[in-house]
């Protein structure tokens, strides 16, 4: 396939700038960020306890209640195949494992890596999100420079100048029945596969405050766009009609009202399961059940950063990766996955019902700075900005764990 010279306006130029700027910023936070987990309380304070259990098969302590409990971690880095060790996103599709890379798009399957990159056809090696069609099985693949369909083993590329997507950097891409919906530097975009025509939604149509989206998700016949500084822009498929959620107050420093609406209006990502709305900005966690909202902070919660990179609910839990490990949470309970500093191990902090329980883990996840997860079937894998792990959920029956 031959290369574009590709001419972007000011608009464009503006935000992949802006967006390197960000990554660049945010892998540097991975130095400047501690791993240890702030809200463990030591034996003794008539509240918490500590007790030890290594991850295994054997003795899952039964302190973790209804969250799953996640051990037997194999990590993947460029030495084992994978395109690039910073990973961006993953999803698991059947059988394989697709895992977006700065370096290109990596398959894992039959115990096997192989690597797609522009070469290849995929139209840039930076691949942000994936998503697969229900429908027809095609990857939906959003980059640093278009969107790629691959289907029957061949790419098929969509930028601004060969259709009517509203930008070429890509943060997110989500499925719903035939559309396909893009989250971009330059607005939020629907692409119709059976009319093959686009419609974009920026600031000039829809409630942003400006055309910078950051993450797209559906669920309930809704779509669910984190705008960068515009909080939640929900679009209603039945309706047309769209409508938003904000910070009430205002404020960009500090949430002045606890649980009055979002925790802030820079929203990083979104995701819809049973019922329940989670939000992810840079400065807190935050769930809507339809009435009300509750907002969730390191120093109050089990979170274990308030520096949230992607979320993903599944059933009743919701799986948040952040810059200091990946937290699992039903609302109520909490369990904390970090890894140690100075060698390959980590450990589980588990928060339920007063108790405070810490697990170690032999090994651990490949590094603490998470930007996207995948479950299913027992099986989660991770995203990391040093390789991708694989995990195993040990504590609950196949018959328990909740579909996706």
């Amino acid at each position: 396939m031959k290369k574009i010279n590709l001419k972007p306006k000011k608009l464009i130029l503006y935000s992949i700038a802006s967006a390197v700027l960000l990554i660049s910023l945010s892998f540097i936070q991975i130095n400047q960020r501690g791993s240890e987990n702030p809200n463990f309380s030591e034996e003794g304070n008539g509240i918490s306890k500590k007790v030890k259990i290594e991850a295994t098969n054997a003795g899952i302590a039964p302190e973790t209640g209804n969250l799953p409990l996640y051990g037997n971690w194999k990590n993947f880095s460029e030495k084992d195949g994978l395109a690039g060790n910073k990973s961006y996103c993953v999803k698991i599709d059947n059988n394989r494992i697709l895992v977006g890379t700065h370096e290109g798009l990596s398959v894992y399957e039959e115990g096997n890596w192989t690597t797609y990159t522009t070469e290849d056809g995929l139209a840039h090696n930076g691949v942000l999100a994936i998503d697969v069609s229900e429908q027809t099985g095609d990857v939906w693949l959003g980059t640093m420079g278009g969107l790629s369909r691959w289907s029957a083993g061949k790419f098929e590329n969509f930028n601004q100048l060969n259709s009517g997507m509203p930008n070429d950097l890509i943060y997110g891409v989500v499925c719903d029945d035939h559309d396909v919906w893009v989250a971009t530097g330059g607005g939020a975009g629907k692409y119709d596969t059976y009319t093959g025509q686009w419609e974009i939604f920026t600031e000039q149509n829809a409630p942003m405050h400006e055309p910078w989206t950051y993450g797209v998700s559906s669920g309930d016949g809704k779509i669910f766009i984190a705008a960068w500084g515009g909080g939640v822009v929900e679009y209603n498929n039945k309706t047309k009609q769209f409508r938003d959620y904000t910070d009430p107050d205002g404020n960009m420093e500090i949430d002045l009202f606890p649980d009055d609406g979002l925790v802030h209006d820079i929203t990083t990502g979104t995701s819809w399961a049973n019922g329940n709305l989670w939000v992810g900005t840079y400065f807190g966690l935050s769930r809507y059940d339809g009435v009300k909202w509750k907002g969730y902070f390191e120093h109050d919660s089990g979170l274990a950063s308030n520096f949230i990179n992607y979320i993903k609910a599944y059933g009743d839990v919701v799986f948040i990766c952040t810059d200091k490990g990946l937290s699992v949470s039903d609302g109520e309970n909490w369990g904390t996955y970090t890894k140690n500093s100075k060698d390959q191990n980590g450990k589980l902090v588990i928060e339920r019902s007063g108790s405070v329980t810490e697990m170690e883990l032999h090994p651990s996840f490949a590094h603490n700075y998470v930007l996207g997860v995948d479950v299913k079937d027992g099986v989660i894998w991770l995203a990391t900005s040093d390789g991708v792990s694989r995990g195993e959920e040990l504590n609950r029956k196949p018959e328990e764990m909740p579909s996706n």
